[in-house]
């Protein structure tokens, strides 16, 4: 482990049938995070409210030399249309649910019982994490500023997933 920070790549899935690039406000604030913290983001794009579209992307931005975390955003409801965290585990090998509780927790001081509705997850794919959290750009915000860049800075004690990461890869 070091003490320097190591930037990765990180890239950015909107869940969505209405949003565009005009008006991907969590999107937009996740790219925000995600440059402002030192990191790269080599991939972003939004596609249709689709299970085995989103689990197609998904798997095809995972299996990316420059990427080494998606992180998605939409479609983690309990409506019918909301498919993202069932496209998650088809594309998973191991899932990380600490993440979503740990999500619905801090939400919960933001919203309230509200927090129930939300399937925010999390697992890996290949060498590559993946986070699902919900369309709002407060569960965006809530997710990067008091989980993500915690997480994903090499610098964080007592541990973090960046330092994990050789250790995903097959040998």
């Amino acid at each position: 482990m070091s003490d320097a920070f190591r930037p990765i790549g990180i890239a950015v899935l909107t869940v969505s049938d209405t949003r565009t690039p005009a008006d991907d406000r969590s999107g937009d604030l996740l790219v925000e995070r995600i440059t402002a913290a030192g990191h790269h983001m080599p991939v972003r794009a939004i596609v249709a409210d689709d299970r085995s579209t989103i689990a197609s992307t998904l798997r095809e931005w995972a299996a990316r030399d420059d990427v080494q975390v998606v992180l998605a955003t939409g479609g983690t409801g309990v409506t019918l249309r909301d498919v993202t965290p069932e496209a998650l585990e088809d594309v998973c090998e191991k899932m990380i649910p600490g993440f979503g509780e740990l999500f619905r927790w801090i939400s919960f001081e933001t919203i309230g019982t509200s927090t129930i509705q939300s399937r925010a997850t999390a697992g890996i794919c290949g060498d590559a994490y993946i986070f699902a959290l919900p369309g709002s750009t407060g569960a965006c915000r809530d997710a990067w500023d008091r989980i993500l860049v915690q997480q994903l800075d090499s610098r964080h004690r007592p541990c973090n997933f960046v330092d994990l990461l050789p250790r995903l890869q097959n040998p």
